[in-house]
C-alpha cells in the first residue's frame, strides 16, 4: 500500500517578550512549533508527514493543482486565510498571484482531503482575524463559519459527546474523551455528518465534497485546548490516523 502523504500547514508561532527589570529592559524571541503529538501520531503506519510553518506558507504553501497533487490530505491549523492570499509577490510586489483559496477548493473537488483544526488562527479566529468566512475554503468545509470572534474558552474543561461511533473515523475509539480546554464554535452545514459534539457545537464533522472529502476538527490539536491527558490518550493517535485515512479515501 503506497503511503498517504500529509502537508500539515501552520502551526507554528514566533513570541517576542520585553523583560524589565529596575530601569533596564532587554528583549527575547522564541519560536515553538504545536505538531509533535500529531507527528508522532503519524510516525509509521503508512503517512509521509510534512510540516509547512507558518511564516513560510504564504511562499511556499502549493501555488497550483499540479503541487497540491502531490499530497492527498491538506491540514490547515492555526493559519489565517490571509497567508493563503497573500504571496510576497502580491504583498510586496503588487503582482498577480493564484488564489491558494479557489485551488484547495477545487483540488477538494477533484479528489483531495482537506481539514481544518482549531486554534486561534482557524476558521473565523480570534478578532475573526482567521477570516474563512465566505471564502472558498467556506464553501467546502461541513461547517459554517461565523463572521465574529468564534473563540469558546473552556477552562473548566468540556467533554466531547460521540455522536456517530459507527463512523470509520471513530471505529475503535471507546470511553469518555479527556477533557478539552476549548474550541472554535461553528453551525453544522445542512447535509454534513456530525460525528461529536462539544456542548451543542460541532467538534468533529465531515462532508463528501465533489470526489474529495472534508473535515473539521474544532479544538486544537496541541496545547492549550488540547491539554496533555488528551494528548497522551491512545485515543488521540487513533483518531488522527483514521481521518486522515479517510480523507484520503484510503481504509
Amino acid at each position: 500500500m503506497s503511503e498517504i502523504r500529509v502537508l500539515l500547514a501552520g502551526e507554528s508561532w514566533v513570541s517576542n517578550s520585553t523583560h524589565y527589570k529596575g530601569w533596564d529592559f532587554f528583549s527575547s524571541t522564541v519560536y515553538e512549533v504545536g505538531t509533535e503529538y500529531l507527528e508522532k501520531a503519524l510516525a509509521g503506519g503508512g503517512f509521509r508527514f510534512t510540516h509547512l510553518p507558518g511564516h513560510l506558507a504564504a511562499e511556499q504553501f502549493p501555488n497550483s493543482l499540479e503541487a497540491l497533487s502531490q499530497y492527498d490530505v491538506v491540514i490547515l491549523s492555526d493559519l489565517g486565510a490571509s497567508t493563503l492570499l497573500l504571496h510576497p509577490d502580491t504583498w510586496a510586489r503588487g503582482k498577480s498571484t493564484p488564489n491558494r483559496l479557489k485551488l484547495l477548493q477545487q483540488w477538494v473537488e477533484n479528489g483531495g482531503g482537506l481539514a481544518m483544526c482549531g486554534g486561534y488562527m482557524s476558521f473565523a479566529g480570534i478578532n475573526a482575524a482567521a477570516k474563512y468566512y465566505r471564502t472558498p475554503i467556506e464553501a467546502i468545509l461541513p461547517t459554517n463559519i461565523f463572521t465574529f470572534d468564534d473563540r469558546v474558552e473552556v477552562p473548566e474543561g468540556v467533554q466531547a459527546d460521540v455522536v456517530d461511533s459507527a463512523h470509520p473515523i471513530l471505529a475503535g475509539i471507546t470511553g469518555a474523551w479527556p477533557a478539552l480546554l476549548g474550541y472554535n464554535e461553528l453551525a453544522l452545514k445542512p447535509g454534513a455528518h456530525l460525528l461529536a459534539r462539544a456542548g451543542d457545537h460541532p467538534l468533529l464533522a465531515v462532508q463528501s465534497v465533489g470526489q474529495g472529502r472534508t473535515l473539521i476538527w474544532a479544538s486544537d490539536i496541541g496545547p492549550h485546548w488540547c491539554p496533555l491527558p488528551f494528548l497522551q490518550w491512545p485515543g488521540y493517535a487513533r483518531l488522527w490516523q483514521q481521518s486522515i485515512r479517510w480523507l484520503a479515501q484510503k481504509p
